[in-house]
């Protein structure tokens, strides 16, 4: 278009009409936006209906992986229920390494971007999330909790909302000076501050309490274990009931309970320690044949090795982190 203009603008000025190149190629110029303008207009058509064909696409897979999890969750549950009533060791153990292979399926969905994307208006249950980011935060697994534990959690949940609503207003309301002095006497220890709810679990934050077994103050130490771990326990002197020498205490037992149980579910482990008792846990541990799968908490929960008190104490802590993270959520704000 250029080449045509100036051979216009050559032959005008040949025939003494110089005074109209610029004219010339201002209608040159202006033929070739205009011709451009169609040649783009074209383009972002062409863009436009690949978008829409590729949005529709990744909205259909999106949907699609969907499916395909409700139908994995469909037989997680199911493999579930049929591990509740089974008590034929072989078929426990082949029952969960199942679950197991549907579990690692149901994460690599869940970790898939066009799932999160065809799943963003999906309505996710808000307890469930919470006890995923809680299992991220202590390094256990997130997505081999078993549904019984989600339920447990809930359960709990609802008696801190209900009959023991009294016990969380101590701990958030009157006692919460206290709350949080455990609070920053674990996080100074490197131990997951969230753990002071260990004390509204074992005590409802009556920080005087004595159990019949003998066990004493926040953290319900026993005698000899307190003596272990540096308070003085006698007739004159009883520091279990020193707010600040007993969390140190508590630091330095927990830690050493998950160094003891190693990593993965090391937390989960030495939780359920606290609860039953460090060497009973591993009497536990040994009686599972699975080398590899042992130390799981939640192999241990699932296959109901663990004992009743225990798989109570763990989703009842749990559910009281859940509130003391969410108050407002839960109406404790």
């Amino acid at each position: 278009m250029l080449q045509e203009a100036v051979v216009k603008a050559r032959s005008a000025r040949r025939s003494g009409a110089s005074g109209q190149t610029m004219m010339i190629m201002r209608e040159a110029m202006g033929a070739a936006v205009d011709r451009s303008g169609r040649k783009f207009k074209v383009i972002i058509a062409f863009l436009i209906v690949a978008l829409v064909g590729v949005s529709g696409w990744a909205v259909w897979r999106g949907q699609s992986l969907g499916s395909e999890l409700d139908r994995v969750d469909l037989r997680i549950g199911q493999i579930e229920l049929e591990l509740g009533s089974s008590s034929d060791q072989e078929r426990v153990h082949a029952l969960i390494r199942e679950l197991s292979d549907y579990q690692q399926r149901a994460l690599a969905i869940e970790r898939d971007l066009l799932y999160k994307l065809g799943s963003r208006s999906r309505e996710q249950d808000f307890i469930e999330e919470e006890i995923r980011r809680l299992m991220s935060d202590l390094g256990a697994e997130q997505y081999s909790i078993p549904t019984e534990f989600r339920d447990q959690v809930e359960v709990h949940v609802n008696r801190f909302r209900g009959p023991d609503r009294i016990n969380v207003e101590r701990a958030l309301i009157q006692e919460r000076d206290k709350l949080e002095l455990i609070r920053g006497l674990l996080e100074k220890g490197n131990l997951p501050p969230d753990l002071a709810y260990m004390v509204l679990v074992e005590t409802a934050f009556r920080l005087k309490s004595v159990s019949p077994a003998g066990a004493a103050g926040p953290w319900q130490f026993v005698p000899a274990t307190a003596r272990a771990y540096g308070l003085t326990v006698n007739d004159q002197v009883d520091e279990r009931f020193d707010i600040p020498k007993s969390t140190a205490a508590a630091c330095k037992y927990i830690r050493h309970l998950i160094l003891d149980f190693g990593t993965g579910s090391s937390v989960m482990l030495a939780l359920a320690a606290y609860n039953f008792g460090p060497a009973r846990i591993k009497r536990v541990i040994r009686s599972v044949e699975d080398p590899i799968r042992q130390r799981s908490f939640w192999y241990l929960y699932r296959s109901r090795a663990l004992p009743k008190e225990t798989r109570e104490y763990v989703p009842r802590l749990v559910a009281a982190i859940l509130i003391g993270r969410n108050p407002d959520r839960f109406g404790f704000g």
